[in-house]
């Protein structure tokens, strides 16, 4: 049985990061889509080069707060828990993705492994989860106030000549430091399941090549998979978007992930970025900011966590039936 959970974890950590990439990579290169110098497939290798390093360079605090702080798995548990997890996760991103809504797969998974502490009866740290929900509810508006201070300083600078080139080798840097948060934060999300599954810290697993390999190179094949679908669900949906609003957007995006990651609270990327995106936006007066479109994104972001809960739980019950 033991050896059969091992495979079970093995395939479930592989197809989470392929799910993963499938699911964020277009949305986060779908952003960049309105300026020109890089090509998507460009963007979405940056990605997985991020993924890969930025655990060793700037640590693993969110992944260890994913995988251990939580809920305490202890090891007969840790994978059964994470079955239920992960796929309440999908099972609710997916369905919202399916309705066109590129909504958080990162609070699903905090959803849906603390629904599955419930169901396998381990310890919950609920000072830990209300944190992890505040941060995520905070960085949205803080993602926002940034891009609209941020726009306002930009704009009161003159414009020298060159703008233009200047203006894409600005979003290579922007795209990049995009890349760097993700790895940082968000993508820690598949290191914590490839750990958890494997009984590792995920500071171990960040430095073990078959844990590397197997999560980039699931996430660059979901990446490219899901890219022409999702590239541009998010880059269109909130604000009339121009490229210097989009380099706006991805700086402050990155600084509130990069910002939240060292306190090891697990925060979207995509979250983050929309609120940049409507913070451009009411620079430029609210009537440019799509509310229809911020409204529902919101209630998405509002029934995603909920709902990846109690999957999980129902889950994680049928799995580990009794006492």
């Amino acid at each position: 049985m033991a050896a059969d959970l091992s495979w079970v974890g093995f395939a479930l950590a592989a197809l989470f990061a392929a799910f993963t990439g499938f699911n964020d990579a277009g949305a986060l290169v779908g952003v960049g889509l309105r300026v020109g110098g890089l090509r998507p497939v460009t963007a979405v290798t940056m990605l997985c080069v991020a993924v890969a390093t930025a655990p060793i360079l700037v640590g693993t605090a969110v992944a260890a707060t994913l995988g251990g702080r939580l809920v305490a798995l202890d090891e007969g548990r840790a994978t059964v828990a994470m079955i239920a997890g992960v796929g309440a996760a999908v099972l609710v991103t997916g369905t919202l993705a399916a309705r066109g809504l590129p909504t958080s797969l990162t609070l699903a998974l905090i959803g849906g492994i603390a629904g599955a502490g419930v169901g396998v009866r381990a310890p919950v740290d609920w000072a830990t989860v209300a944190f992890v929900l505040l941060a995520a509810a905070v960085a949205p508006v803080v993602g926002a106030l940034a891009a609209l201070l941020l726009t306002r300083v930009v704009g009161a600078l003159p414009a020298p000549e060159g703008a233009g080139r200047r203006l894409r080798r600005l979003h290579a840097g922007a795209l990049g430091a995009t890349c760097l948060a993700y790895g940082a934060n968000d993508g820690q999300k598949m290191l914590a399941v490839y750990a958890a599954v494997h009984g590792a810290t995920p500071a171990a697993a960040a430095r073990s090549p078959l844990a590397v390999l197997v999560i980039t190179g699931c996430f660059l094949l979901g990446g490219l998979l899901g890219l022409p679908r999702l590239a541009a669900a998010l880059a269109g949906g909130l604000t009339a978007g121009r490229p210097d609003a989009v380099v706006v957007s991805e700086l402050s995006g990155a600084g509130v992930v990069l910002g939240t990651a060292v306190l090891g609270a697990p925060v979207s990327m995509t979250q983050s970025l929309s609120g940049a995106m409507v913070g451009t936006g009411l620079s430029r007066r609210s009537r440019k900011v799509r509310w229809r479109g911020v409204i529902r994104l919101g209630r998405a972001w509002l029934l995603t966590l909920p709902a990846a809960f109690v999957a999980a739980a129902l889950g994680s019950l049928l799995l580990v039936p009794g006492p």
